[in-house]
């Protein structure tokens, strides 16, 4: 993955601006190349670093059979995260945050299950039967749940990682894996605290192209995930496909070898030797008696 991230790509999606330089904040320092004309500029170098080693981590994750949960709920990262994060087949929250979605994941598991149940009553006929009033709340409802948590519906247990784009914004997100130890994966400008996080991507949060190109990377590397825990789960299969095959061969090979050489050796050479030695000892017994 390392070789197909370039500081060129980067400089050109913009990745480098950070905020005006009073709103930095120091923990960032480590991050910062320069100041331009009132605002910092982001060391590329580190970031191509960070995004290689996030990539790594959350390929080992996906590689492993757990969900990644992003989050974005700005206007100019919405888009994006839920289109790279529905290619990579992962959960993905846009609009606000549901309290207590990590924290509280039971009641949220609750809420996702009505859902399912309304599609039922529709498929069933049951919601037909309703009044026209009800109809209409039971549809605002569905219609509510969907826009909040349709994204998640398939998470059946609390994700192995999250992706924040911008930690800031989504301080209730980052505070609630913090208190699970969920590890978290974030895009973290110059005005964002790293300490938050544990796989920080120094990027500009800002910007649409900024946030493309981090997103594209990142959902690639889950995509590589998923394809080694795919592939690796078909290997046994084709293996003990093949050794039924071999099966039979190694039976029947021994089986002649066994059962027919002694035979004929012990019955045919035995058998003369006892049959001449009877009559001698029979003659030497009667001259002996004469």
């Amino acid at each position: 993955m390392a070789n197909n991230i370039e500081v060129k790509d980067l400089l050109d999606a913009g990745v480098h601006f950070g905020h005006l330089t009073r709103r930095w904040d120091p923990n960032m320092a480590p991050y910062i190349y320069m100041e331009r004309n009132g605002i910092h500029i982001i060391n590329l170098y580190k970031t191509a670093a960070k995004i290689n080693e996030a990539g790594e981590a959350l390929k080992k994750i996906a590689a492993s059979g757990r969900k990644i949960l992003f989050v974005a709920t700005k206007k100019q990262a919405k888009e994006i995260v839920a289109e790279k994060a529905a290619k990579a087949n992962q959960p993905y929250i846009t609009e606000r945050w549901p309290g207590g979605m990590l924290t509280n994941f039971v009641t949220i598991r609750k809420a996702v299950k009505k859902m399912a149940a309304i599609d039922r009553m529709k498929k069933d006929g049951t919601f037909n039967t309703l009044s026209k009033k009800e109809r209409l709340q039971v549809d605002r409802l569905r219609a509510k749940l969907e826009k909040n948590l349709g994204s998640i519906s398939d998470m059946t247990r609390l994700p192995g990682a999250l992706f924040v784009v911008d930690i800031t914004r989504e301080h209730i997100a980052v505070k609630e894996a913090q208190k699970l130890n969920i590890p978290i994966f974030a895009m973290v400008d110059t005005n964002s605290d790293p300490r938050q996080v544990q796989y920080v991507i120094p990027a500009n949060d800002d910007a649409s192209k900024s946030i493309d190109k981090v997103m594209t990377y990142v959902s690639d590397a889950i995509i590589e995930g998923l394809n080694e825990r795919k592939t690796s789960k078909e290997a046994p299969k084709t293996a003990a496909k093949d050794s039924v095959e071999e099966k039979p061969a190694t039976t029947e090979a021994p089986a002649p070898a066994t059962t027919e050489a002694p035979a004929p050796a012990t019955t045919e050479v035995a058998a003369p030797v006892v049959a001449e030695e009877a009559p001698a000892v029979t003659e030497a017994a009667k001259k002996e008696e004469e």
